[in-house]
């Protein structure tokens, strides 16, 4: 049962009921778009599942890039709307063992530059594969956004794939281990990007986030 009321619900909706579009990747800082609004990004380990829950949120199959390939996304991939001051970040996927050395080298030095120095970043939505709960990179990354003083949210994917039982106790276990985290944000989300499920309840903590940050949301249309 979702902790928030109806009318948050429905805002959530009306966020993402709109044309968003990709704007551009980012490889280097100084390709950054202006900071002249507000963002909020998604990080996690590569294949966690970042494009698809983006395309879920957003409800357009095709506008961030999966592939079953690990590691592909390798830069800042910005994603907006006209008529809202928001943007959404899909951050380059970490702890691919594979990928070349210097390459895993540029690509961790972007994020711990862009999350040093995006003052208008609002939070990070940290993705964890819910069959396998936190791994050693995600703790890495966790100590990252410590670090760079980025508040950030776990987001559990593929949530589909295991039985609730098991899904509540993954639940528990990782709001228990954010807890020791300053940066940390408590309310742990479970999500499907195959299912919907946990899909509504991203985009109404996105829009419930934006909104306490000044941001003027869209009004619902009428059913």
């Amino acid at each position: 049962m979702s902790d928030f009321t109806a009318d948050e619900l429905v805002a959530g909706e009306a966020l993402f009921n709109r044309p968003w579009q990709f704007l551009k990747s980012v490889p280097d800082l100084q390709f950054l778009p202006t900071a002249d609004r507000h963002e909020v990004a998604f990080a996690g380990r590569s294949n966690v599942g970042k494009s698809s829950l983006i395309n879920a949120l957003v409800k357009r199959h095709g506008l961030a890039r999966t592939s079953n390939t690990p590691g592909r996304t390798q830069e800042l991939n910005f994603f907006e709307v006209s008529d809202i001051p928001l943007f959404l970040v899909d951050m380059p996927g970490y702890g691919f063992a594979e990928a070349p050395k210097a390459k895993v080298e540029a690509w961790t030095k972007l994020v711990r530059d862009y999350l040093r120095g995006r003052a208008t970043l609002l939070r990070v939505f940290l993705l964890i594969d819910a069959r396998h709960g936190l791994k050693s990179v995600d703790r890495a990354m966790m100590a990252l956004l410590d670090e760079a003083a980025v508040s950030y949210q776990a987001v559990l994917t593929k949530a589909d794939k295991i039985k609730p039982p098991r899904l509540a106790e993954a639940v528990v276990a990782l709001q228990g281990e954010l807890a020791q985290h300053a940066a940390a944000y408590g309310r742990v989300l479970a999500t499907s990007a195959q299912t919907g499920n946990g899909v509504d309840e991203v985009r109404t903590e996105i829009a419930t986030l934006a909104a306490a940050h000044g941001v003027v949301l869209p009004k619902p249309t009428p059913s």
